[in-house]
């Protein structure tokens, strides 16, 4: 491939109701879209994060300047340009996992689509349909917690993620199990929110059944989340403290994990996503998809990794309308709990002009102009 353009779409999208977490409440989903124009198809992708730098060290306007002045131009002077050539080319560059995912997926899905071929088939995929999960976020009062929860199950999801922090933990939880029983499938997530001091206090939780607590301690400290895990039966998920196949496999070494979370944005695309998956795979370590609030731009490739053989619970996957009115792509709808793996070349989706035009607040070329694509004319 030839790199002829690369363009920024600053979107914003209200959510259907705010999102809170440990590190705080999102109520729209603010992020950039990239659209690469090669001599051989177009491609799309979506900025992982958000515009402060809270849940990760990336933010939205960081990752602009990032792929502008560093990660384009390295991309642009690859004299064939390829997916697979990408990573080396950018590998100077330290850090920046999600700006360099944009950037990886956005040429993938062109690659692919100049081939013809899915991203799922690309990848591996062994499934058509991916099982779907849903996130709910910390509320203000438990019944308020549990009338979402029943609205969930009763809209189809087949597993439920519950937010939790200090002061909001044991209780949600367990009102949650006696309200619907043993027989959900249930986990929580800390987002980080604990010290290894709260290991007695998260004890109470091997009371519950849960299939996992995510990420419970300080982000990448994994030592810390060894020692946790020899204290818990329930077992250690790790989603922010993993960054690469490398790290995945040395925390599945330590028993740091006993199950293993993959964002692929986190990772620096879906070429490393699928490594990480291959290894924790290869170990016996069960791998689900995590999810961040992504529009149709970014659940679709996620659908496509979720269809991978390793992947044996539930993700973060959910339908377009647990987080959005309208998405920017048809919308992916639960169909007997689960969602359909797309199967159009590439990602298989790409914007819907009109809704694309009504949530963009700003559009700018990182690199060539205007010419070159007829869309934005």
């Amino acid at each position: 491939m030839k790199l002829e353009r690369v363009e920024i779409v600053h979107v914003a999208i209200p959510l259907v109701t705010p999102f809170r977490t440990s590190f705080g409440t999102m109520t729209e989903k603010d992020t950039f879209l990239l659209h690469v124009v090669t001599d051989s198809a177009e491609g799309w992708s979506e900025f992982a994060a958000d515009p402060e730098p809270l849940y990760c060290s990336e933010f939205v306007a960081g990752a602009e300047i990032v792929l502008r002045d560093f990660l384009v131009p390295r991309a642009a002077a690859l004299p064939d340009l390829s997916t697979a050539r990408l990573a080396p080319a950018l590998a100077k560059i330290k850090g920046h996992e999600l700006a360099k995912a944009a950037l990886e997926t956005a040429l993938l899905d062109a690659e692919l689509r100049s081939y013809g071929m899915p991203l799922a088939a690309f990848l591996g995929a062994v499934r058509d349909r991916v099982p779907a999960g849903v996130s709910v976020g910390i509320k203000d009062s438990v019944p308020e917690l549990l009338d979402e929860v029943e609205r969930h199950l009763a809209e189809g999801y087949v597993r439920i993620k519950l937010k939790i922090e200090p002061g909001w933990d044991v209780e949600p939880v367990r009102a949650v199990r006696e309200r619907f029983g043993a027989g959900l499938p249930l986990q929580v997530d800390a987002n980080t929110a604990y010290t290894l001091a709260d290991a007695e206090h998260l004890r109470r939780l091997d009371d519950f059944g849960l299939l996992l607590i995510e990420e419970p301690l300080e982000e990448d400290n994994l030592h810390a989340h060894a020692v946790l895990q020899q204290r818990l039966r329930t077992p250690v998920c790790l989603d922010e403290s993993l960054h690469h196949a490398r790290g995945t496999a040395a925390a599945i070494a330590m028993d740091a994990c006993r199950v293993v979370n993959v964002k692929p944005a986190r990772v620096g695309g879906y070429l490393e996503a699928r490594r990480v998956h291959d290894v924790a795979h290869a170990h016996g370590v069960p791998v689900w998809c995590g999810g961040m609030l992504e529009t149709g731009i970014g659940r679709a490739p996620n659908l496509a990794l979720a269809a991978l053989p390793g992947f044996t619970l539930p993700g973060d996957t959910s339908a377009s309308s647990r987080y959005f009115a309208e998405d920017l792509t048809e919308p992916f709808v639960l169909q007997d709990g689960h969602l359909p793996v797309p199967t159009r070349p590439g990602i298989g989706v790409e914007p819907l002009p009109d809704a694309l035009r009504r949530f963009t607040r700003e559009r700018r070329d990182l690199y060539g102009g205007r010419r070159h694509h007829a869309w934005s004319r």
